[in-house]
């Protein structure tokens, strides 16, 4: 079902379903994106990021959240 705002989509969840679906720790994870484990869990709590990093966690995990956010609001 398409969200109605951008205040609808929660990107720290997407982020974390992603990691759980590859089996991928949240200690890998800060790792791979060098920040503190402390400073990713927060991260992932918020509802938006800054868009550099989205595009970063996205080529890292080899997942376009980009697409998935523009499908979610049904921009054509």
């Amino acid at each position: 079902m398409p969200a109605n705002n951008i205040e609808d989509i929660h990107i720290g969840q997407m982020i974390r379903a992603e990691l759980k679906a590859q089996g991928r720790t949240m200690k890998w994870f800060s790792e791979a994106i060098h920040r503190d484990y402390s400073v990713v869990h927060k991260m992932l709590k918020r509802e938006s990021i800054d868009l550099a990093m989205l595009v970063r966690i996205s080529k890292l995990l080899n997942h376009d959240f980009l697409r998935d956010i523009s499908e979610a609001m049904a921009i054509t």
